[in-house]
């Protein structure tokens, strides 16, 4: 089949917001805390749940996910063709950000899928009244468009340090993206890069164009049956009738008459004398800041425009640092701030450029330019998202404590059950060497972990002025 579009294999009624993908917002969904109840409740979203769970190579995985899931974890999704994107609530403080991949059809499926659809009028109606029935996937499957995913097709990432596949803050995003299946199955013709205006669009288009070419036929078959000899009375077949009696041909329409200049005259005001006033209404008070300054939006990837990471590191920054100045008395951001400290903050307001062991090439090219390595960088944006400066001296510079609260942390933590830990200057280190308290200046507790005798410590948890309240949560992961 000859491609569309001007060999896009769209029709010019598809627009480049389709073609490239706007994406479309959906706000975080309420908990599904009962268990027993199925996760997904239509065809297509149980399609999509049976393709997860064919790809993923960890089933714990996916039972913590889906409890994440259920719980309302996962904070607003973003879908645009290709991937969909959220942030979701773990143990730490600052949510991970998850993503799910999967590839876009190309220009000659979308052809044989609007194709498909157009050849059964039910298939269309139910796609103008914006349903999408199961019989759609089977007729996809005949013109080998694919439209469902195949296992091991969805590609899942996240910010955290686990590397399953998936983690389970990406299972919960696929999980909750089974429930937005469920109320609009459109949401899957815009992962496979179709936006659902212009989809709907094109196929009423090619509808039409059907229709017209079957009424030209009809008429033109009704013709061929008819007699070709014109009937007495009536004049030859391309030739004038004559004008009803009394009227001439040349007769045209009068025009209406015009308006007298006795008419009423409306009130009103010259468009200088609206425009010169000086009063204004006034302004509404400014709003209150919020608790923490907000996420990036997903932004697409176009062709010729910036890179869309590099622009979320930007705007992450930008934002991070304007409600910095709402919220602090003074400018949080001193001129005199060494590079390897501005590096680490800039570094630890993206949770996207952080890791320890795979690194996007923006944050290796900001540790390079500071002298640093990427895991090295990773583990001070770590402490720094922990504690800021403070956290980041006690990862960096050990101390000696004064006797005191540092003296008593053992033993409440032995009373509370946890495990007993050794001392080490201001560390407190468990047997297995898997645990680890800090304490640090500022008088709070700073909770890290490693791998069993690895000595390989990161941060990680929430700082906190009592020993046990900033184990307990790193202790039972």
């Amino acid at each position: 089949m000859t491609p569309r579009g001007g060999g896009l294999g769209w029709a010019s009624g598809m627009s480049e917001t389709s073609r490239m993908g706007s994406g479309r917002v959906f706000p975080a969904l309420p908990a599904h805390p009962d268990p027993r109840a199925p996760f997904a409740t239509s065809w297509w979203g149980n399609a999509w749940i049976d393709a997860l769970e064919e790809s993923a190579l960890d089933q714990a995985r996916l039972a913590r996910g889906r409890t994440y899931a259920r719980e309302g974890a996962v904070d607003t999704i973003t879908v645009a063709p290709g991937r969909i994107v959220a942030y979701v609530h773990g143990n730490r403080p600052r949510p991970y950000r998850a993503e799910i991949r999967m590839r876009t059809m190309l220009p000659e499926h979308w052809d044989r899928f609007l194709d498909a659809v157009a050849t059964d009028p039910a298939r269309i109606a139910a796609l103008l009244d914006k349903e999408m029935p199961h019989a759609l996937a089977d007729a996809a499957d005949r013109a080998d468009v694919p439209l469902l995913p195949a296992g091991r097709e969805l590609a899942p990432s996240c910010t955290c340090p686990d590397r399953g596949h998936p983690c389970k803050h990406a299972a919960a995003l696929a999980y909750q993206t089974a429930r937005l299946l469920d109320a609009d199955p459109f949401v899957l013709l815009l992962l496979r890069g179709g936006e659902e205006q212009d989809l709907l669009d094109e196929l009423a288009r090619r509808n039409a164009q059907k229709s017209a070419a079957e009424a030209t036929e009809a008429r033109r078959a009704g013709e061929r049956r008819a007699d070709p000899q014109p009937s007495s009375g009536e004049p030859p077949r391309g030739q004038p009738s004559e004008p009803p009696r009394g009227q001439s041909s040349e007769q045209s329409p009068e025009p209406p008459p015009e308006e007298g200049d006795g008419g009423p005259v409306l009130p009103g005001v010259l468009a200088r004398e609206a425009l010169a006033t000086e009063y204004r209404s006034p302004l509404p008070a400014p709003l209150a800041p919020p608790p923490h300054p907000g996420e990036p939006p997903v932004l697409p990837a176009l062709p010729g425009a910036p890179d869309p990471t590099a622009l979320e590191f930007l705007i992450t920054d930008a934002a991070t640092r304007a409600h910095a100045f709402l919220t602090a008395a003074a400018n949080p951001f001193p001129a005199d701030a060494s590079p390897w400290h501005d590096a680490v903050r800039l570094a630890a307001s993206h949770p996207g450029l952080t890791g320890r062991r795979t690194f996007s090439r923006q944050f290796a090219e900001l540790a390079r330019a500071v002298g640093s390595t990427p895991a090295e960088l990773s583990r001070a944006s770590a402490a720094w998202r922990q504690g800021g400066e403070a956290g980041l001296a006690v990862l960096e510079s050990p101390w000696d404590p004064p006797a005191g609260p540092f003296d008593r942390a053992r033993g409440a933590l032995v009373a509370a059950d946890l495990p007993r830990m050794t001392i080490h200057r201001n560390h407190l280190t468990n047997a297995e060497g898997t645990l680890q308290l800090r304490y640090g200046p500022d008088g709070r507790w700073y909770p890290y972990r490693s791998e069993p005798g690895g000595g390989d410590w990161w941060p990680e948890g929430e700082a906190d002025v009592d020993p046990v309240g900033a184990l307990a949560d790193v202790a039972q992961e």
